[in-house]
């Protein structure tokens, strides 16, 4: 049961049978969706602190300052203490000196990374493909299949899929157009789209709200056997 609050924000579709496509973008039959992935209500909060999260654990630091201790020179002390008139002064490598150490600054070493919990990652993760199913922004294949690499045969692919109605953009994104999900590792149809800059392909298994988010559009090739991967994540 889902409460008059949960109606209000999320448009529940009339069913959850949606339908399966063919590289060449005909109609291969329906699929049942499993409600508990595919219509979740929208959680903005959750699916903002997950992906904050994971963006933290996927930061690599670069920048790097140099402290007072660790640049050279300024073992001598620049004046004496008293009688001169100026400041006092043990070291010309003080943050205030030009040429001195940096107080503050951004360090290499320091840990970004963050706990995520697994079952709220999962949550998020169908919160999103809910909200993605609901704006058709989820494209069913009964499989991608290529006998060898080509790229080609990979373009071909993805006109087909964009005479689909309300696919059109899958031929004319040039960015973060779709990310290819497949039931299995394939190396013919990663090499096929390799040279492809706005599609990525990878196993559904590990696919997770950052890279679902980052395109457009989600192709789930062989959903039978790829939701299994999801169930497991509940």
């Amino acid at each position: 049961m889902h409460s008059a609050l949960d109606r209000a924000y999320f448009i529940y579709p009339e069913t959850m049978e949606a339908t399966v496509y063919n590289q060449q973008g005909k109609s291969a039959g329906k699929i049942s969706l499993p409600e508990d992935i595919f219509n979740v209500p929208w959680n903005a909060d959750l699916v903002h602190e997950i992906v904050r999260l994971m963006n933290s654990n996927s930061r690599t630091p670069v920048a790097h300052t140099k402290t007072r201790g660790e640049v050279r020179g300024g073992g001598r002390k620049p004046w004496k203490q008293k009688g001169t008139g100026r400041a006092r002064h043990g070291s010309t490598r003080s943050p205030i000196w030009v040429g001195g150490g940096v107080a503050h600054g951004p360090r290499n070493e320091k840990n970004y990374s963050r706990k995520i919990n697994r079952k709220a990652k999962s949550k998020a993760l169908f919160t999103i493909l809910s909200k993605k199913y609901k704006d058709g922004e989820i494209l069913f294949l009964d499989s991608v299949k290529f006998e060898a690499p080509k790229a080609k045969e990979a373009k071909g692919v993805l006109d087909s899929l964009s005479k689909i109605k309300g696919y059109e953009r899958l031929g004319t994104k040039k960015a973060n157009a779709a990310i290819i999900a497949l039931d299995k590792k394939a190396a013919a149809v990663e090499k096929s789209f390799r040279n492809f800059g706005n599609v990525a392909v990878e196993e559904f298994r590990n696919i997770n709200p950052v890279s679902v988010l980052n395109h457009t559009f989600l192709i789930v090739a062989n959903p039978a056997e790829s939701l299994k991967a999801l169930t497991a994540k509940k």
